[in-house]
């Protein structure tokens, strides 16, 4: 994981004057912050916008690329357990013939949701640095286990534990990514969701011949577990491409603590110093100093770094004052509440179509003649492929005056209702297939938003906070879906009907977002 470097360049740092320094925050950040002046505390305000000046002053070095690298681990991550699970889940239920099969997603949502959970709250308590890691190694652990499964309780419970681990990835990645990006190149975290999308041509790759033909067929009266080895191979497999990832985070590369992160904490000497640690490593140098800082506190301001305040701190975390921060305005209130809908609508949405279009398509008489396993993955990674240009196309969208983030997000979650509602009347493969990769490829664009702009709406002190309420809230309502389908009538066309309006209702939530952070640092 890395330790936090001994020596630094901050010593040698250049003593500028603090008015010129101040002075140079206000011109170039008093109108382009994501959130408005005057919402957050004014010393973490100051301090923040202090921070991002030096982090824009040292620019897109050699440090920020390779985080880029590490950080899109976890967003593979994200995307490709969750497939894995519904890439076994035909298998699984062929082998082990259980009578409620969606309790196989419904643990997985479970572990998804204490994870985001967790992880989410936990990184603004305990910091960045070690959740980081353990999110990939944990899931990597449980995944490598979960192959040898010795019945459907089991898996369930496997899935769950893996779960935990996936659930924290992006609440915490995409907090620390883009705590060291400078401001204008914020629109990376869009970018990044080309490795989310790219885990899905993965897992659909490795699964077309493993599960394609070494599984048992639909058609088979009794499955073994010998004859069903496929789905076991294939648990290997991106297991072990996990923990290559998490080798190279854990080994190849060192994290240090987010500087805002720091800062928030009153820990204003180590957020220089890391800033200085990035500038060398960039091979530049920053002008801040713990001077800057600390003029940004008003008269009589006790800054508190002592051991014993640092303790007594830690414990006085596991409070709601991170959430209640988050409601501290009337705007901020708006902008946390409808982030939490949007997630929330988009989390019941998503899984419920993919839930009930198979059982509104054999009602509808679509009878497609080639419902092999073989051809239902290759049709799998066709769709998934349309996923890449999607998440390229999100980051070149949200920076689009016209458009912005919320502009892109709102178009295209809109058109994925409207792409979903399409895909119900193919009568044919071919009909079927092609509204599904317009519908993966306008929810990898909407994706690939939502990801990078919802933790650009959160200070940074609470940012892990806030991606959990969001991450809760997507988790919360993805559960219901598989309760649905084991409970709800599968011979009616409403769920995918409400899925549809879902969609199209985030779309609209999200144009009523009250901050627009294209162009601007996030505090």
């Amino acid at each position: 994981m890395g330790k936090d470097p001994e020596h630094t360049a901050a010593d040698e740092a250049p003593n500028h004057n603090s008015d010129t320094i101040h002075d140079d925050v206000a011109s170039s950040l008093e109108e382009g912050a994501a959130i408005p002046k005057g919402q957050l505390d004014p010393v973490y305000e100051a301090k923040a916008r202090m921070l991002n000046k030096a982090i824009q002053d040292i620019g897109m070095g050699w440090y920020q690329w390779k985080l880029f690298i590490v950080v899109g681990f976890g967003w593979a991550s994200d995307n490709l357990w969750p497939i894995v699970t519904s890439l076994i889940f035909t298998p699984i239920k062929n082998e082990f013939s259980p009578s409620k099969p969606p309790l196989l997603t419904l643990s997985q949502n479970l572990g998804l949701l204490a994870g985001a959970m967790f992880w989410g709250f936990g990184c603004d308590i305990f910091g960045r640095k070690w959740a980081f890691n353990l999110t990939l190694g944990l899931t990597a652990a449980w995944g490598l286990i979960a192959a040898s499964a010795p019945n459907f309780a089991g898996i369930g419970v496997f899935a769950a534990f893996w779960s935990f681990g996936v659930g924290g990835n992006l609440p915490v990645d995409s907090a620390i990514f883009l705590e060291f990006l400078p401001g204008s190149h914020q629109y990376l975290l869009t970018i990044l969701s080309i490795d989310w999308a790219v885990a899905q041509v993965i897992a659909n790759l490795i699964a077309w011949p493993l599960l394609g033909s070494m599984t048992c067929q639909q058609t088979d009266t009794e499955c073994t577990r010998s004859d069903n080895m496929g789905w076991r191979y294939f648990m290997v497999a991106v297991g072990g491409l996990t923990l290559i990832m998490f080798v190279v985070r854990f080994v190849f590369f060192t994290i240090f603590e987010s500087p805002k992160y720091l800062m928030g904490k009153g820990r204003d000497e180590d957020a220089v110093r890391i800033v200085h640690e990035v500038a060398r490593r960039n091979g530049k140098t920053s002008p801040l100093t713990i001077d800057h800082l600390r003029a940004c506190e008003p008269e009589g301001y006790q800054h508190q770094n002592t051991t014993t305040i640092a303790v007594k701190r830690k414990l006085q975390a596991v409070n709601l004052s991170h959430v209640r921060s988050l409601f501290a305005t009337n705007k901020l209130a708006w902008s946390t509440s409808a982030l939490m809908l949007v997630w929330a609508f988009i989390g019941l949405g998503y899984p419920l179509y993919n839930a009930f279009l198979p059982y509104i398509q054999a009602t509808r008489g679509a009878d497609f003649g080639d419902g092999s396993t073989y051809i239902t993955y290759r049709n799998s990674l066709i769709i998934a492929v349309l996923g890449i240009p999607g998440a390229l196309i999100g980051g070149l969208l949200v920076e689009l005056p016209q458009l912005g983030r919320k502009g892109t997000l709102s178009l295209s979650t809109v058109l994925t209702g409207v792409f979903l509602y399409c895909s119900t009347t193919a009568t044919n493969s071919a009909a079927l297939l092609g509204w599904n990769c317009a519908y993966n490829f306008t929810s990898n664009v909407m994706y690939a938003v939502l990801y990078a702009f919802t933790p650009e709406l959160f200070p940074t002190k609470d940012r892990g906070t806030g991606n959990a309420l969001t991450a809760s809230a997507n988790r919360v309502f993805g559960i219901m879906a598989p309760i649905i389908a084991m409970f709800a009538n599968l011979e009616t066309a409403a769920p995918v009907y409400t899925s549809g309006a879902l969609f199209i209702a985030a779309g609209v939530i999200v144009l009523t977002l009250p901050f627009e952070s294209r162009g601007k640092a996030s505090l």
